[in-house]
C-alpha cells in the first residue's frame, strides 16, 4: 500500500492530518511546501505523483541560487490531500508542531518524472506563489537512497541571494499566519503591529473607475452611497434567514446582437476579467473562482480588503480586473499579472450582494439588492483595490455606444426585478463591441521568420461532446506569451488531433495537444463553414473549464412581453436532478438553453407532463 508508512506513524483519532485514500481524485501535478517547526524548523517539499505527494525533508528550505544544494531527506509518501493541511500537530503525536503552507502550485516535468525518480534525477519547473522556474533533485545515496540535493537550474527566475527569500516571505502564503500564530501563541492583532516582510508592491494603474466618462442616454449614473441603514433593515427583512452553500455557481450573461432598452434593465460596463464570488467573512475572504479553484492565495490583498471590512457572513459577486494607464480594463495584462506573480495590481469590482448577517437575498430583485449593496458599502472607507460597479437604468443603447467608444469590451444588461440565478440566463444580457469568446487549443504550429516558441493556435469549440475545429490564431501574440504558451502546451503533446473534424491542409508539422488550456480570442466573425475571420489572441483564461466552452449564439433580447411575463419572475429553479451543461442553447432562434426546458417542465402540474409516446415530448 503507497501510505501504509505514512498511516502507520499516525494517530488519526488525535491528528487532524488526512488519512487520505487514493483513487478520491484526479490524478495531476500539484505541488506544495509545507513550513513544519517539529524538533527542528524545516521545510517539507512535496511533489504530486501518481496519486501521492512525495516528500522530502529540506533542513534550510529551498534557495534560488543555483550554487546552493540544499539537503533534501526524502521521507515516506503523503496523500495528496496533505498539500491543503495547515494547523498544529498534537504533542505525542509524531512531527508534533505547526505546519504552514509555505507555497503551492504545480509543477512540470521535464521528460518522463517515472524514469526520472526511479534514476534518481528529477528537472522539473515549477509555477508556484514563490518559487518559480526550472529545479533539480538528485539522489545522492545515504541509508536506503534516501538521501536527495534540491537546488534551482539556472533561468530566469534564479537570484544570487542565497536565503533572502525564506526571511522575506515567512508566512502561509494561504491565511497570512506564522507558525507562532497557528500554534496559538501570538494573536492575529499582534501580527499587524509587525513591519511588513512582503516583497514592496509595483507600481499600481490608474484608479479611474472602468465606467468613468460614460452615462446613459435618458438614464442617470446610480452612485454607490445613495442609501440610507434603514433601507438595508427593510430589505434584510424581506430576505429569507438561510446560509449561502460553501461553493456557489455565479451568474452569467447570455450573449445578444443588441442592447435591450427601457427603464426595466439597468446596464453595466462589461471588464475584461474573472468573475467570482467574494466572501468576507470573520477575518478571511474567500475568492473562488468559476472552476472552484481557491484564488486566496493568489490575491492576498484582495483577501486582506474584504475582511477588513468588517462585515461578517457578506458575499459579493464582482469582477476582478487590472487597468490600463487609461482606466480601462485589459484581459492581457491580467493574465499577465498572474503569471508574474505581481497580483498587487488586481483590482475588485463589486456589483452585487448575495448574502448579508445571515440573510440570503439571491431571491430578491437585482434592485433590492443593489440598494442594499450600496447601504453596506456607504459608510465604509474602502481601499483602492475594492471598488463599486456603477450602472445606468435605461438607455442601453447610448450607454452601449458611448462604451465602445471608450474603447471597453462591451455591457451587460439586467433585469431590475429579476432575482439572482446561478447559470446563465436571460435575465443578464451582455452585448459585445467586437466578437469575443473562448476557445479550447487543440494545437499550435511550429514558428516562421523571426517568431520563436510557436506560430500559431488552432483553436475549436465543443459541440454535443465533440471537439469542432474553428481556426487558427496567428495575431496577438507578445514575446512572453509566445513563451508562456510554448511552455504550457508542450508537455499537452499528443500524436493524433483533439478535433473530430481537423483542418487537411494542416495536419503536417502541427503539435497537437490535449485539449485542456482555454484561450480567449477576439476575431471579427464566424464564416459560413464556422471558421474564425481575423482572429486575435487575448490571453490564456484559468478560470474557464474546457469542456465547457461552446460557440456564443448571440440572440436578440427578451421583448417587453417576455420580460413582464410571469415565468420569469418564479424563484430560481432548484431539482435533485443534476443538469449536464445546463447552459447549452438547444434552439438558437429563440435563445433557450437546457435550464429553460428543465425550468418549464418544473413549473407544469404532474398529470400535464404524461407522455403517451414515449419518444418525444409534447410542445
Amino acid at each position: 500500500m503507497p501510505l501504509e508508512a505514512y498511516r502507520k506513524k499516525r494517530n488519526f483519532a488525535r491528528t487532524a492530518e488526512p488519512r487520505g485514500e487514493l483513487g478520491t481524485r484526479k490524478p495531476g501535478f500539484s505541488f506544495v511546501v509545507q513550513k513544519h517547526s517539529a524538533r527542528a524548523l524545516h521545510y517539507d517539499f512535496r511533489l504530486e505523483l501518481d496519486g501521492v505527494l512525495l516528500s522530502w525533508a529540506v533542513p534550510k528550505g529551498p534557495s534560488l541560487n543555483p550554487a546552493v544544494r540544499r539537503l533534501a531527506m526524502q521521507t515516506e509518501d503523503h496523500p495528496v490531500e496533505y498539500g491543503s493541511f495547515e494547523g498544529t500537530i498534537p504533542e505525542g503525536e509524531y512531527g508534533a508542531g505547526p505546519v504552514a503552507i509555505w507555497d503551492r502550485g504545480h509543477w512540470e516535468p521535464e521528460g518522463d518524472p517515472r524514469e526520472q525518480y526511479r534514476k534518481g534525477r528529477l528537472t522539473f519547473n515549477l509555477h508556484g506563489e514563490r518559487l518559480r522556474g526550472r529545479f533539480h533533485l538528485v539522489r545522492t545515496g545515504g541509508p536506503g537512497g534516501r538521501r536527495w540535493l534540491l537546488f534551482k537550474g539556472r533561468d530566469e527566475e534564479a537570484s544570487a541571494e542565497k536565503d533572502r527569500l525564506l526571511s522575506r516571505a515567512p508566512d502561509s502564503v494561504v491565511t497570512e499566519r506564522s507558525l507562532d500564530e497557528i500554534r496559538g501563541r501570538v494573536s492575529a492583532r499582534a501580527k499587524q503591529r509587525r513591519p511588513a516582510t512582503r516583497r514592496p508592491a509595483p507600481r499600481t494603474a490608474s484608479k479611474r473607475r472602468v465606467v468613468s466618462g460614460i452615462e446613459g442616454g435618458s438614464g442617470g449614473r446610480t452612485p454607490a452611497n445613495r442609501s440610507a441603514p434603514t433601507e438595508l433593515e427593510a430589505i434584510l427583512a424581506d430576505a429569507p434567514k438561510r446560509a449561502l452553500p460553501a461553493t456557489l455557481d455565479v451568474e452569467l450573461a447570455t450573449l445578444s446582437k443588441t442592447v435591450p432598452d427601457g427603464p426595466e434593465c439597468w446596464h453595466e460596463s462589461n471588464t475584461a476579467g474573472n468573475g467570482r464570488p467574494c466572501r468576507g467573512k470573520g477575518v478571511r475572504g474567500r475568492l473562488p473562482t468559476g472552476k472552484a479553484n481557491n484564488f486566496t492565495a493568489r490575491a492576498p490583498h484582495l483577501v486582506r480588503a474584504l475582511a477588513g471590512l468588517g462585515l461578517e457572513g457578506a458575499v459579493f459577486d464582482g469582477e476582478v480586473v487590472v487597468l490600463r494607464e487609461d482606466g480601462v480594463s485589459d484581459f492581457q495584462r491580467l493574465q499577465n499579472v498572474l503569471n508574474e506573480g505581481a497580483t498587487e495590481r488586481m483590482i475588485l469590482y463589486v456589483f452585487d450582494l448575495l448574502a448579508f448577517a445571515g440573510r440570503d437575498l439571491r431571491g430578491l430583485p437585482l434592485e433590492r439588492r443593489k440598494q442594499a449593496l450600496a447601504a453596506v458599502l456607504s459608510h465604509r472607507s474602502l481601499p483602492g483595490c475594492l471598488r463599486p460597479c456603477d450602472h445606468v437604468r435605461g438607455g442601453g443603447p447610448e450607454f452601449f455606444r458611448r462604451a465602445c467608444a471608450a474603447g471597453l469590451e462591451g455591457i451587460v444588461s439586467k433585469r431590475a426585478d429579476a432575482p439572482y440565478r446561478s447559470g446563465r440566463g436571460r435575465d443578464w444580457i451582455k452585448v459585445k463591441c467586437s466578437a469575443r469568446q473562448e476557445f479550447v487549443i487543440g494545437g499550435y504550429t511550429e514558428p516562421e521568420g523571426a517568431r520563436s516558441d510557436l506560430g500559431a493556435l488552432l483553436v475549436g469549440v465543443y459541440r454535443d461532446g465533440e471537439l469542432r475545429f474553428a481556426g487558427k490564431v496567428g495575431t496577438g501574440f507578445t514575446r512572453e506569451s509566445l513563451r508562456e504558451l510554448h511552455e504550457r502546451l508542450a508537455p499537452l503533446e499528443r500524436k493524433t488531433p483533439p478535433f473530430v473534424d481537423p483542418p487537411k491542409s494542416e495536419r503536417r508539422g502541427v503539435h497537437w495537444v490535449s485539449p485542456e488550456l482555454v484561450a480567449e480570442v477576439e476575431f471579427t466573425e464566424f464564416t459560413r463553414d464556422g471558421r474564425l475571420r481575423h482572429p486575435s489572441f487575448q490571453g490564456l483564461r484559468e478560470d474557464k473549464p474546457a469542456r465547457a466552452v461552446t460557440r456564443e449564439v448571440p440572440t436578440d433580447p427578451p421583448t417587453r412581453e417576455r420580460l413582464e411575463s410571469p415565468r420569469l419572475r418564479t424563484p430560481q429553479f432548484e431539482s435533485t436532478v443534476r443538469l449536464t451543461h445546463p447552459d447549452k442553447v438547444l434552439y438558437p432562434d429563440r435563445g433557450l438553453t437546457k435550464r429553460d426546458i428543465a425550468e418549464y417542465y418544473a413549473r407544469l402540474p404532474p398529470a400535464s407532463i404524461t407522455i403517451s409516446q414515449p419518444t418525444r415530448p409534447y410542445q
